[in-house]
């Protein structure tokens, strides 16, 4: 009644369906009288797509199915350099690699979503601004040159935006705050990422937050949101190991507290300017949003000390839901979403 179709509309839509192995129509509802009816159900295994996570040290390669669910996952620690033919075959091995562990076929296999730390051409060829990395220009046709199925370059931010509000269907509006080595965001309006005229939306952790006496940012220049609320600023205290600075914050360690109270002002200074700019919900994702569900209340205590309205932060800010391989997770969604709507 709800889709306003008829009853033989609807019939020759599930027989295409279940032609394409869409459907499952196995199962039976019991009835008390007549003939059992035919229970539908999607078979969220009949297609996947694989994501990878280029960041400089690591690449991290998931599989997801039609429900976005992560069906497969697989790390491999190597050093990111692009003018090395060794590394392109590595991430041709390491997408070959989850694709045969998750068995997909390649009928099956939608595309590969590759995120990278950088900006992106609108349509997903070319980097157009990799200077945490050092590879701005680097095309998709080099980057994934040993990977030979459908490919494109998503940047890592808006991915991992992509894949919160894909998998919370509460969630229309929001701001997606990237907190791991570098600080990036994503703006979603209506479900979709806003790019902006220049693919430069939601750049926010090259906002000026200390305009005297800042550190330098790896942009050049000075004071960015990303120098004060990049994660190395907690896990330089810890070389480098994010779950042991945290553990030793939960143990009450003085310098893990210190740093810690430190950064917590400075992103509830970052989360009141986005607030104030978009009115939207707040996640808080990356590498410190993995962590921070325990420390919500503080911080929401931090961003309501700045409001100048009523709103309470608890209402719009929240952890992400993703809390590993969010960025791969969601350049393999994009292929998923791209599927039902030729369906």
């Amino acid at each position: 009644m709800g889709l306003k179709f008829s009853l033989p509309t609807i019939t020759q839509k599930l027989q295409y369906l279940e032609q394409m192995n869409l459907i499952d129509t196995s199962k039976k509802i019991q009835n008390t009288g007549g003939r059992n009816a035919t229970a539908y159900s999607y078979v969220k295994g009949a297609r996947a797509a694989i994501g990878v996570y280029l960041t400089g040290h690591h690449i991290n390669c998931v599989a997801v199915d039609l429900s976005g669910d992560v069906i497969d996952m697989t790390k491999e620690r190597i050093k990111f350099n692009l003018e090395d033919e060794d590394y392109l075959k590595k991430i041709g091995e390491v997408v070959e690699r989850i694709k045969n562990d998750a068995e997909i076929s390649d009928e099956n296999l939608l595309g590969v979503g590759i995120a990278v730390q950088g900006l992106v051409s609108e349509d997903g060829e070319v980097v157009t601004y990799g200077l945490t990395l050092n590879f701005t220009g680097k095309t998709r046709e080099e980057i994934a040159r040993y990977i030979p199925y459908n490919c494109r370059l998503f940047h890592d931010s808006s991915a991992a935006g992509y894949a919160e509000v894909w998998i919370d269907h509460e969630i229309c509006n929001a701001f997606y705050i990237s907190l791991s080595n570098s600080v990036g965001g994503a703006v979603l309006v209506d479900n979709n990422i806003y790019e902006g005229n220049t693919q430069k939306s939601g750049e926010i952790g090259h906002m000026t937050v200390v305009p005297e006496d800042g550190e330098q940012c790896y942009c050049g220049r000075y004071g960015c949101f990303d120098t004060v609320c990049r994660s190395t600023n907690l896990d330089q205290y810890t070389d480098g190991n994010l779950e042991l600075f945290f553990a030793l914050l939960q143990s009450k360690d003085r310098e893990a507290e210190r740093l810690w109270e430190k950064y917590l002002d400075d992103l509830a200074l970052g989360i009141h300017n986005i607030r104030m700019l978009f009115d939207s919900d707040i996640i808080l994702g990356g590498y410190v949003g993995a962590y921070i569900e325990s420390y919500m209340d503080e911080l929401c205590r931090r961003v309501d000390k700045r409001t100048s309205f009523s709103d309470c932060a608890k209402d719009f800010l929240f952890p992400c839901k993703y809390k590993v391989e969010s960025a791969a997770a969601g350049a393999a969604i994009c292929f998923i979403d791209e599927f039902f709507d030729t369906i």
